[in-house]
């Protein structure tokens, strides 16, 4: 049990704990007024996603453990998701046991935080929620934010042996281009999918080829969410992934640059909508690196090493 006694939750938040409970909805989300309400909770697991630096040593949720993705969620080594073991003993170092509800969230669109949940899936984690809306929605309200690390007795959590089902890679994206077994939906921005750049501007993860996998839709990541970012409502999403030929009628692959853009659209199509899913994390790095796989490119824009 991941239990906390926090200072800063007022009186009225405490009387809310009561009145609403510890426990989250069925949902695959969380509201910043329920969260505040609950930060006091027994058997809730709040783990921030942050990748710019600072961000959560200069005020995070009361409560929040700070998860760093190039570390704690990816294999520092071989590319690849945290391994099982290194996970778990993250986690478990972290006070989650069996029975906690994780709430992530984190920075930058909550993008990170979107990987996180996917990881956990694979690793057969069922009571994950994201923080609608994120950081960025949690400061805006003037929530409450902390600069002290927390202490908690370790936890009992296990995670199970992955489930790879989940994750697309590249032979199977290959195929799907080639024989239409997936829908192939591409997150990136409009000038990425037609190849007229190959990445935004001033990151160092990038290709050697431009465009996109033949036959992916592009639907830009930022289409799932409202001007505060949160997501929109299922019906809103449901339309516009229909608008492109996405109903779930067919499995999904989402991709995007590394993987994590894509994760935030993994979890709108998978957790929100229901649609069977699979985040294909190696991206347009390892695809547009790959040889001989199926590109189109609409700008025609030649990579020239500079």
């Amino acid at each position: 049990m991941f239990s906390r006694k926090l200072s800063l939750v007022s009186g009225i938040a405490a009387l809310a704990v009561a009145a609403t409970g510890a426990l989250a909805d069925d949902g695959p989300l969380v509201t910043t007024e329920w969260l505040e309400a609950n930060l006091d909770a027994d058997n809730i697991a709040i783990l921030e996603v942050s990748v710019n630096p600072g961000v959560y040593e200069r005020g995070h949720i009361p409560g929040a453990t700070n998860i760093v993705w190039h570390t704690d969620l990816v294999d520092p080594i071989r590319r690849d998701i945290a391994s099982r073991e290194n996970l778990e003993a993250f986690l478990q170092a972290a006070g989650v046991s069996e029975d906690d509800t994780i709430i992530l969230y984190g920075d930058t669109n909550n993008w990170f935080a979107a990987w996180g949940a996917w990881v956990l899936d694979v690793y057969g984690v069922e009571d994950v929620k994201l923080l609608d809306g994120g950081r960025v929605a949690w400061e805006a309200e003037g929530r409450p934010l902390d600069s002290a690390l927390p202490v908690a007795e370790a936890g009992d959590i296990t995670l199970a042996e992955a489930n790879n089902d989940l994750r697309a890679f590249l032979p199977e994206v290959v195929d799907a281009s080639l024989n239409e077994t997936h829908a192939i939906v591409d997150i990136r921005s409009e000038n990425e999918y037609t190849g007229t750049i190959i990445a935004p501007e001033g990151l160092q993860e990038t290709a050697i080829r431009a465009g996109h996998v033949t036959g992916a839709v592009n639907v830009v990541w930022s289409a799932a969410v409202a001007e505060d970012g949160r997501f929109k409502s299922p019906e809103e999403l449901r339309e516009i992934y229909a608008a492109v030929g996405v109903d779930g009628s067919q499995p999904i692959i989402t991709y995007c640059r590394i993987g994590e853009r894509s994760s935030h659209t993994w979890f709108a199509l998978s957790k929100i909508l229901g649609y069977d899913v699979q985040n294909y994390d190696g991206s347009w790095t390892e695809y547009g690196n790959a040889v001989g796989v199926p590109i189109t490119n609409l700008a025609g824009t030649v990579w020239t090493g500079q």
